[in-house]
């Protein structure tokens, strides 16, 4: 990559709890030519035959639909429940300490229809892995789960291990 994303990328320590350092990708944003370079390089490594990119609420939007409009397919907002007003599917996973669930509309994704995931940052997994598992319930294939930032030290990959994973940058 010719220019370095991470200048843009902001650590922002003990958020949202205390021992956590968060990954702010809003300096990224807001900076006009890092938003096009970042795409550019978002889309060097993603195939072009894609029928739908999938962004995880809520920060996988921003890139997710930059990326389906360049890659001409269309866009699929995952939310947690109770936030798509027509019918869904549901997933729940495991957190820490606890569950948390994410929705999709049951007719956002045909059988068959090749599937990009695209999140902000690869962490645990547990938040992709519910994401393949309602594409896959909707009869989609999955072709790769894309991610601006991977925190490898958190083992995300382990919970994707049968898909292939593209980041930009690894922590």
């Amino acid at each position: 990559m010719s220019f370095h994303i991470e200048k843009y990328i902001r650590d922002i320590k003990d958020f949202p709890k205390p021992g956590i350092v968060f990954k702010d990708i809003t300096p990224l944003l807001a900076d006009a030519q890092a938003l096009q370079n970042t795409t550019e390089a978002l889309l060097q490594m993603i195939p072009s035959n894609i029928d739908k990119v999938v962004g995880i609420e809520a920060r996988g939007f921003f890139f997710g639909t930059l990326l389906a409009e360049h890659l001409n397919a269309g866009f699929v907002p995952i939310r947690k429940p109770g936030k798509l007003p027509y019918k869904t599917f549901t997933e729940t996973y495991a957190l820490e300490y606890g569950t948390d669930s994410l929705s999709m509309h049951i007719d956002a994704i045909k059988p068959g229809e090749r599937v990009l995931i695209h999140d902000d940052v690869l962490a645990t997994g547990g938040t992709a892995a519910a994401v393949v598992k309602l594409i896959e319930k909707a009869g989609g294939k999955v072709v790769m789960l894309n991610f601006l930032i991977e925190l490898s030290f958190l083992s995300g990959r382990d919970k994707l291990k049968n898909y292939k994973i593209t980041s930009l940058l690894t922590y």
